[in-house]
């Protein structure tokens, strides 16, 4: 019987599995994440810690992410991203699994700081793998399906983490995150091998720093820098004070402010596959751009068309989808406009600014809503959407119809005799 489910898994086409198996990855790596809020509660009641201190779990783990996503950057160009992929992994599955034994607030915050090394590690990881492994017209199909792991983490991993915590204990969740994550270290030792790409043959702090220095030189580089931190701080602009606007306005509680995250969940895990696949057709920029446009609309249009919790629910559908099917065509995009050489330095670069958006975006939130209402707040945010279309338009070149030289065939037979063997 074994012998025979070792035999079907063979049939199926390497990239699938190689998606499968980094689909995986993102899914527990999203989930861990968003799982931290929800269980703010019983961490405060099981390890006597301060409800004031809590938040500094969060902190923790995103300045160890960023952090480390500016030193790994390098690394993977130089040692290439399968090895990346396996260390991130392994540290990520050991920092979950010790969760177990944490037995104060202070161990907690130390693990949740290694895990946030490890997402360092792996941040932009799999989204700079798809870059190297797959060609031009393929990419935004792979990262669409890999993206909507991370997605599918708000609407399973996160309900499933939070209903095991309640039963059992707020470390449990992590466990069975780790032994997940575990599974998929196992099936990338074993289907995921490292593309023929090229790689930089240095790796000193000299180099490192001259890397990205080269990156911050070039228009597309510098536009992309701030396009990703325009975005994330859009994002958190939008999303900060919605529920409390939504409670204060229309008295929705927690049950479904529940319900409608989980609208925004489907809504991204939904959109992430068909818009990477239509990018790989009518090009990245045409996607991003009326995705941006369209986000302005309906995020300007929030708090007045809001009037109950089920036009809430449709709406917050409609922007996270949107939000997800501009990200997946633009991180595609920066995989293309660098060399195989710089992808892993510029990925994390642009996406550890990203993290610096968002701390940015949720303080102006506080601000802007205290100043101005939830109205001032997607206006700003409304403002934010059009100023990266336009962006996107004059800094960053079309890329689909470049010629690609650096990424291998998918299943080509050298990969696959070597992921087999």
């Amino acid at each position: 019987m074994k012998m025979e489910q070792r035999r079907k898994f063979r049939t199926i086409p390497q990239s699938y599995r190689i998606i499968g198996v980094l689909w995986l990855l993102t899914f527990v790596a999203g989930s861990q994440v968003l799982i931290m809020a929800p269980l703010f509660p019983l961490i405060s009641d099981q390890l006597a810690a301060s409800e004031a201190l809590l938040g500094t779990l969060i902190t923790a783990y995103a300045v160890a992410v960023g952090i480390f996503a500016l030193i790994t950057g390098p690394i993977s160009d130089r040692i290439g991203r399968r090895q990346i992929l396996l260390i991130g992994t392994t540290i990520m599955a050991s920092a979950l699994m010790l969760h177990w034994v944490t037995w104060n607030f202070a161990s907690l915050f130390v693990v949740r700081a290694l895990a946030g090394v490890a997402g360092g590690i792996l941040n932009g990881a799999a989204v700079a793998y798809v870059g190297d492994y797959f060609p031009r017209e393929k990419r935004g199909w792979a990262n669409g399906w890999v993206a909507s792991g991370g997605s599918a983490g708000l609407i399973a991993g996160v309900p499933l983490g939070t209903m095991m915590a309640e039963q059992f204990g707020f470390r449990l969740p992590f466990v069975v995150f780790g032994g997940v994550l575990a599974i998929s270290l196992a099936l990338q030792w074993l289907v995921v091998p490292q593309p023929d790409v090229k790689l930089t043959d240095q790796l000193t702090l000299r180099s490192a720093l001259q890397g990205y220095a080269s990156l911050l030189r070039r228009r597309e580089g510098i536009g992309a820098v701030v396009i990703f931190l325009i975005m994330f701080a859009g994002n958190s602009l939008y999303i900060t004070y919605l529920p409390t606007w939504l409670a204060a306005t229309l008295g929705i509680g927690g049950g479904a402010l529940g319900t409608m995250f989980f609208f925004g969940g489907l809504g991204t895990t939904l959109a992430g596959p068909p818009a990477g696949t239509i990018s790989d057709h009518v090009g990245r920029k045409p996607i991003i751009i009326a995705a941006s446009f369209g986000l302005a609309l309906l995020i300007f249009a929030t708090p007045y068309i809001i009037v109950n919790a089920w036009i809430a629910y449709g709406l917050f559908f409609l922007v996270m989808g949107l939000f997800t099917v501009r990200a997946t065509p633009f991180q595609t995009l920066l995989t293309e406009i660098v060399s195989s050489d710089k992808r892993g330095s510029f990925l994390n670069l642009t996406i550890g600014m990203g993290q610096i958006g968002a701390g940015i975006g949720g303080g102006l939130a506080g601000v802007a809503y205290a100043s101005t209402g939830y109205e001032g707040t997607t206006l700003l945010t409304a403002l934010a959407m059009i100023i990266i279309g336009l962006l996107v338009w004059l800094l960053l070149p079309e890329t689909l119809s470049r010629s690609d030289t650096d990424s291998p065939s998918i299943g080509s037979e050298t990969q696959s005799s070597r992921t087999e063997n």
